[in-house]
């Protein structure tokens, strides 16, 4: 008896985080629906960094994490994800302390995937 392959669909959580991530990133790219601002070359992604991304597809990437997030978790919030993506903030030579992200390049980023139609907008 020959087993029927039935093919089965695969979701997000089938398949591994960075693999789906680059992936994505690389569709927002190559789509030209999704613009990065003029300032993503300058700009830090949260207080506790010194320079800016060295990656020049930065945005994309963190644009198809924050997609990815959300599909997972819905409802989650610009105020959510600054703690996500926030880090360990070196003082010198006090403590460190947990930093929160930028909060204006993930609001940029959910209003573009809210305009591409992958995110909805809850009020």
């Amino acid at each position: 008896m020959a087993e029927d392959k039935v093919a089965t669909g695969a979701t997000v959580k089938d398949v591994q985080a960075f693999e789906f991530i680059v992936a994505l990133a690389q569709h927002f790219k190559r789509s030209g629906k999704m613009d990065p601002p003029k300032w993503c070359d300058i700009v830090k992604t949260a207080v506790q960094k010194e320079l800016s991304p060295t990656d020049p597809d930065w945005y994309f990437i963190r644009a198809a994490s924050i997609a990815r997030k959300v599909y997972l978790r819905g409802g989650t919030g610009v105020g959510a994800f600054t703690k996500v993506y926030g880090g360990r903030y070196q003082r010198g030579t006090r403590k460190p302390k947990f930093a929160r992200a930028s909060k204006g390049i993930i609001r940029h980023i959910l209003q573009q995937l809210a305009e591409m139609d992958i995110v909805d907008i809850k009020e």
